[in-house]
């Protein structure tokens, strides 16, 4: 039995796996062969592709469109509006079914509104992309990416606080307290 919740007018797809606690709201459309897992929102307005993977608690917000290659891990934001690509070189002539290019959406990360993610670009855990932002790279966790093309600048908490390190590379999350650690261009939470 499937214990979620799709409004009257969201469309599902035969073969779609949607785990106990799914809110899925208006107008939404969720493609065959994906899988949604627990206690996700999908909002309204919202393409899911085929073969789509979304982890537990990832919140989708109204306007997103998912397409086939992407895979969100747990605890994802997408912001509203923002959109991933599958295709590196789109024509409308051309078929390139065989062409979608992955791009994993690593825990906890969170891309704002508006945001564009070029396909193969993975984004790390953690990290977060600031609206409007267009991913052409790939993310390292706990960076903090901005613009067009996005650049990183700076590094951010678990809790989505800004990190100041000190000459050791040392930096206290304000809200959590977490101690984190910046090696060679790379934080970990100690």
């Amino acid at each position: 039995m499937n214990d979620y919740f799709a409004h009257e007018t969201a469309v599902i797809d035969d073969n779609c796996t949607i785990k106990n606690g799914t809110k899925i709201w208006h107008f939404s459309h969720i493609m065959s062969n994906c899988v949604i897992g627990e206690n996700c929102n999908i909002g309204q307005n919202v393409v899911v592709s085929p073969e789509v993977v979304l982890g537990n608690n990832v919140k989708v917000q109204n306007n997103v469109s998912i397409y086939t290659g992407v895979i969100c891990e747990d605890d994802v934001f997408l912001g509203p509006s923002m959109v991933f690509t599958n295709v590196i070189n789109p024509r409308s002539a051309i078929k390139r079914r065989d062409q979608y290019l992955k791009t994993k959406v690593k825990k906890g990360a969170s891309i704002g509104a508006n945001a564009t993610i070029v396909c193969g670009n993975d984004i790390g855990e953690y990290a977060f992309i600031g609206a409007g932002a267009v991913v052409v790279k790939e993310v390292k966790p706990f960076a903090l990416v901005v613009g067009n093309p996005s650049k990183q600048i700076g590094w951010i908490s678990e809790y989505g606080h800004r990190l100041e390190f000190d000459e050791k590379g040392m930096a206290i999350c304000p809200e959590s307290k977490d101690t984190y650690q910046l090696i060679e261009e790379k934080v970990s939470k100690l």
